[in-house]
């Protein structure tokens, strides 16, 4: 197989770093390279983009805006909730995770935006949200699609 196309399924080691170089994901760490559909809008658009053309053993560093990632931060994404609504051994420090469900069941992701002793501020923004992204990608593998 030649240049990664459309549809081929790659397997693609990477790095992912903020502007201040500090790390907030990596395949390496995990020991197994991620493998997806080039070009078939399963990762953010600039990463998806830059497997396309590619041939294993090929390297790139790509620098995705914040718009162009996970969007930019929305202030309205918050919502406050009564504390009571939380166990009680719950930590309400800044950043924490929350999951819990709407009342219609679907699950939701949120962390802890701010607490007082009566109500907790939730964000539901992405939490790479309003960041640029800077990724060291390798190309590990890639096979033809069955279908173009």
């Amino acid at each position: 197989m030649n240049e990664v196309k459309k549809g081929d399924t790659v397997s693609v080691h990477y790095r992912g770093t903020l502007d201040d170089g500090s790390e907030f994901d990596s395949s390496y760490t995990r020991g197994e390279p991620m493998t997806t559909q080039a070009g078939m809008g399963n990762l953010i658009p600039g990463f998806d983009d830059a497997l396309l053309g590619m041939s294993v053993g090929d390297t790139k560093t790509l620098n995705i805006r914040a718009a162009d990632a996970y969007g930019d931060r929305n202030p309205e994404a918050q919502q406050t909730v009564p504390r009571s609504r939380f166990p009680e051994d719950f930590d309400f420090t800044p950043g924490a995770a929350v999951q819990g469900s709407d009342p219609h069941g679907k699950m939701f992701m949120a962390t802890v935006a701010s607490a007082t002793a009566e109500d907790v501020v939730l964000d539901f923004n992405h939490p790479l949200a309003g960041k640029n992204l800077n990724f060291e990608i390798e190309l590990m593998g890639a096979s033809a699609s069955e279908v173009d």
